[in-house]
């Protein structure tokens, strides 16, 4: 799968030899450690551990963001997580697939329902994925 990834990268290189902003966004997806988009806004990143840790980690990365949790609550899904930045009202949600592993789905709404705020919305999932991984090393030492 990477070398189609890189394979990809270098035929989009070729055919847009004029339009650098392409290019690079091309690039920057392929490169977007396993964080998926949707064309509607919706960021997804599946990980291996379990919902009520998932939880902990999220509301840590949303507390080291200064970003406000508004309401939290357990669903029959899961847990949906209610928060706001400035100018932004953010809704995760956190469904267990098994016991041990956990999809995040994170929407960052900027102003009216339309407007998605996808560069929030990875950067809540890369910073909770790095929450998840200092956890696990301060759990795990000898790994």
């Amino acid at each position: 799968m990477t070398k189609f990834k890189l394979a990809l990268i270098a035929a989009t290189f070729l055919v847009l030899q004029g339009c650098a902003a392409a290019a690079l966004t091309a690039a920057g997806v392929a490169s977007g450690v396993g964080v998926d988009h949707t064309l509607s806004g919706i960021t997804y990143k599946t990980f291996t551990i379990p919902v009520e840790d998932m939880r902990r980690a999220t509301l840590k990365s949303l507390a080291r963001m200064d970003i406000d949790v508004v309401d939290i609550k357990e669903v029959r899904s899961g847990w949906e997580i209610k928060a706001k930045a400035i100018g932004r009202n953010i809704d995760i949600e956190l469904e267990p697939l098994t016991r041990r592993t956990t999809r995040m789905r994170v929407v960052a709404r900027e102003g009216q329902i339309f407007f998605k705020d996808n560069a929030t919305s990875t950067e809540i999932i890369i910073q909770t994925a790095e929450t998840v991984e200092a956890e696990f090393v301060a759990a795990y030492p000898e790994r």
